[in-house]
């Protein structure tokens, strides 16, 4: 299941967003640092539209989304690589996620007290990647010397040598390591350290409900920053959130329509994560059940009939394959065949988004 932790400064809105997105999250969200002091951690279903349609055509049973698990991790402060506001705990927390979601406070409110006394989402951003780069800093420092004495007898380690090397200058100037450029070698070697500021980041811009739609001075700073490191940034309103957890869906839809936009933050922050993480969903379906399937971008079948089970990736035949869409045109499955827009594909099959499969396989 996908991991994405939820980092920023004290009272950016972390806590109100990650109540608002999985709803029924418990997470204490008061004026106050460190409100927040064991992660919280809660699974929200994937939105998805194709998966109702699909259900409808089978007349499934049962629909089963596609499910990610999001980290409320506790406000990060200046000095959290040396320990400061139980620093050394949050980072390890970081380490343990595929993808970070910095939430950045774009938005004036004197009733909720800024840790650093003022709005100013850039200095935010760089109070938490420095800390986060010294953090990795750490780690470098520690593991090259021990690396450079075991590579003299070993040339295999001679790679983690050359990406601790690379990564040295770059972590000493407070930079992030996603700004340098590794051979494969050197990725797989310096992939156990769990660099933190490797990991991938969509920025959240956590606006008024009157900036929802149009962004304002503070987003577009966050955007001109992003770009600088090709980052993601999802502008969302952890106010207007927090509203909708109460509504209806028609309401839900009515009350976004009112604020300018076609989705919430939920939607919004999972389909930049699936788009920074390079992922791609499929579908299976039939009268028991139609289940959404999260794999990699670039996966073959055997490797995308592994994620349900892997028995089906040991013993894969084929798999019976139908675009989304021509399954819709078609109106059922019998139908998609009679117009031969069913295939049979086999082992080199690269498995396209919205795909809707059937495996076949030998136990």
């Amino acid at each position: 299941m996908l991991r994405a932790g939820i980092v920023g400064l004290p009272n950016v809105g972390k806590s109100t967003l990650f109540n608002a997105v999985v709803a029924n999250a418990k997470a204490q969200a008061a004026n106050f640092p460190f409100c927040t002091i064991e992660p919280n951690v809660g699974v929200v279903a994937v939105p998805d539209p194709r998966l109702q349609v699909l259900a409808n055509i089978s007349e499934s049973a049962e629909i089963v989304p596609a499910r990610v698990e999001f980290v409320d991790i506790a406000g990060l402060v200046k000095g959290a690589s040396q320990g400061e506001g139980l620093g050394n705990q949050f980072l390890a927390n970081i380490r343990e996620v595929d993808a970070i979601v910095h939430v950045v406070r774009c938005f004036e409110n004197d009733d909720i007290i800024h840790v650093a006394g003022s709005v100013d989402p850039v200095r935010d951003i760089e109070i938490i990647n420095l800390e986060l780069a010294l953090a990795d800093l750490g780690q470098v420092e520690k593991r090259l010397d021990r690396a450079r004495k075991q590579a003299r007898g070993n040339k295999e380690l001679q790679a983690e040598v050359d990406a601790l090397e690379k990564l040295l200058p770059v972590l000493n100037e407070g930079k992030s390591a996603r700004l340098v450029n590794f051979t494969e070698e050197e990725e797989l070697a310096i992939k156990a350290l769990g660099m933190l500021t490797r990991k991938p980041v969509i920025y959240a811009a956590n606006v008024s409900e009157d900036d929802l739609a149009t962004g304002n001075e503070w987003v577009e700073q966050v955007r001109a920053l992003a770009a600088q490191e090709n980052a993601q940034v999802v502008v969302v309103s952890a106010q207007v959130e927090s509203e909708l957890v109460e509504l209806s869906t028609e309401e839900r839809a009515d009350f976004l329509e009112s604020l300018g936009v076609t989705e919430g933050g939920l939607q919004s922050l999972i389909r930049a994560t699936y788009d920074l993480l390079g992922l791609r969903t499929y579908f299976t379906t039939g009268p028991k059940e139609t289940r959404a399937w999260t794999i990699k971008a670039g996966m073959v079948a055997p490797q995308a009939a592994g994620v349900i089970h892997t028995d089906f990736e040991r013993g894969f035949i084929r798999a019976e394959t139908v675009a989304y869409q021509d399954l819709v045109t078609a109106g059922s499955m019998s139908g998609a065949k009679e117009k031969g827009l069913v295939r049979s594909e086999g082992k080199e099959y690269v498995v396209q988004e919205g795909d809707v499969l059937l495996f076949r396989f030998n136990v």
